[in-house]
């Protein structure tokens, strides 16, 4: 087998595809946080800290020195990067209790009954014409 036929047989499995659409809408949901956090929530919280924009708090190492820039520790930006963490986290939790709580329940549903073998059907019959003879 060339190894061309191996690496789609490996690229179409349902697993890998699973994996990329998994990606693909994490990569989008992390967008929706990040603008949540950032244009929804640290708003009002900068404001009922005193006006503050989260954004641009920091802290200078050193100031600018001709064409070296300062160096910074932009902890405001760290602050809502744990914010953003915290919301991916929790939804993310969330979602993998809610499919453990199906795989429960569909473990712990009771199987379908098993259809009778041919040899019990046989016997049935069986049974059925010697109550019919007496």
């Amino acid at each position: 087998m060339g190894i061309l036929q191996e690496f789609r047989e490996f690229a179409v499995k349902g697993n890998v595809v699973d994996m990329a659409v998994g990606i693909i809408i994490g990569a989008a949901f992390g967008k929706i946080v990040t603008s949540f956090v950032g244009d929804v929530i640290m708003p009002p919280v900068g404001v009922l800290v005193g006006g503050v924009d989260f954004s641009d708090l920091s802290f200078v190492l050193r100031e600018a020195v001709e064409k070296k820039p300062a160096v910074v520790i932009s902890y405001g930006k760290f602050l809502q990067t744990i914010i953003d963490f915290t919301i991916i986290a929790s939804a993310v939790f969330v979602m993998v209790k809610v499919v453990n709580t199906l795989k429960k329940k569909e473990a712990a549903a009771p199987p379908p009954p098993a259809a009778p073998s041919a040899e019990s059907l046989l016997l049935s019959e069986i049974r059925d014409i010697l109550k019919e003879r007496k």
